[in-house]
């Protein structure tokens, strides 16, 4: 069997700690090829330890020696490095979230369309094992009524990189962490079209000088992005979300989840349990074991390749990450004077 050349843009933490680990566990159906980041000297010592034959400072000269592409880039390079890939012939999978905007979020899926390549996001919770049971249980639940959505960290303002760069990044809280569990409750609730956005956002607590962060240190005097952020939402089904993210809650733990109430029953992700009515009782549903790989990176980085090669369907598509784009923009539309 052929297998998939790839190639990575951009080899920083989400790279070498995620994307690259799951690509070499998969040597029986790609090879990494090239690697090309800004940073060169980086590039090479990343090529070298993982014996990966082609390094370029400039990612338009990887794309002859691959036939696919993970962008690892800062948000604001996604559209143009995705773009110039099908320009190309090169299959993309792009880190979240897809772009800094919807509107080349749509540009990237017409290049897709246009070049008949795949493109793919990388909104890895999707394949988290707990995740895939809920999608599979879906129909007990039912029409989904009220869906919670709670994205939280306490003290955690990421303190390396360019996370808090808003020209770099879009964004803060919600275009980093948030985006994970709101593409997470679209997809279970079936992404119904969404007619009603709004959200507050803050970052009045980064701003404070001499905060306790766990994730490193950040300069209050330029934070300029969101720590925390607030949203409700309606769907054409009826349907209503209350979504909360923060890098920063003063919060007593940490808390990432997606419950979902709907006409049959309800449904907790993390952990995973069913509520339900049945002979006049209420009852809760715990599995005792779930299959499925602990680590969503390897299923992750199968789907893409299977894709590429003609295998089987994308599990994010691309139509699916714009609609989390459209809705941050509008959430970040709406609290633009909260800041």
């Amino acid at each position: 069997m052929k297998k998939l050349r790839v190639g990575i843009i951009g080899v920083g933490g989400i790279a070498q700690g995620r994307h690259i680990p799951a690509f070499l566990q998969l040597s029986n159906q790609c090879e990494l090829t090239a690697v090309s980041d800004v940073n060169v000297e980086r590039a090479k010592e990343i090529a070298e330890k993982h014996s990966i034959p082609y390094v370029f400072e400039n990612y338009r000269e990887l794309f002859s020696n691959v036939d696919a592409v993970c962008i690892c880039t800062p948000n604001k390079f996604h559209a143009e490095i995705t773009m110039a890939a099908f320009e190309a012939g090169v299959h993309v999978l792009c880190e979240k979230p897809m772009a800094l905007s919807a509107n080349e979020c749509e540009a990237m899926i017409a290049a897709s369309k246009k070049a008949g390549k795949v493109l793919a996001i990388a909104y890895h919770y999707r394949f988290m094992k707990e995740v895939q049971a809920a999608k599979k249980v879906m129909e007990e639940v039912g029409k989904p009524l009220v869906v919670r959505v709670q994205a939280l960290r306490r003290r955690k303002v990421p303190g390396w990189g360019v996370f808090t760069n808003k020209d770099l990044q879009g964004g803060g809280s919600l275009i980093d962490f948030g985006c994970h569990l709101l593409d997470l409750a679209l997809w279970l609730m079936g992404n119904p079209k969404h007619i009603e956005v709004s959200g507050t956002t803050y970052n009045a607590l980064s701003k404070i000088p001499n905060q306790v962060n766990q994730w490193g240190t950040f300069d209050h005097e330029t934070f300029n992005v969101d720590d925390h952020v607030t949203a409700y939402m309606k769907f054409e089904n009826g349907a209503s979300m209350l979504f909360e993210t923060s890098w920063a809650a003063n919060i007593k733990d940490d808390c990432a989840n997606v419950s979902i109430s709907g006409v049959d029953g309800g449904i907790n992700v993390f952990p995973f349990e069913l509520y339900s009515t049945k002979n006049g009782m209420l009852l809760n549903s715990e599995a005792a074991w779930i299959p499925g790989e602990e680590d969503p990176d390897l299923p992750q980085a199968r789907n893409f390749i299977d894709a590429c090669l003609g295998f089987e369907e994308l599990v994010v598509k691309p139509e699916e990450a714009l609609q989390v784009s459209q809705i941050i923009d509008r959430i970040y539309e709406s609290g633009r004077n909260t800041l």
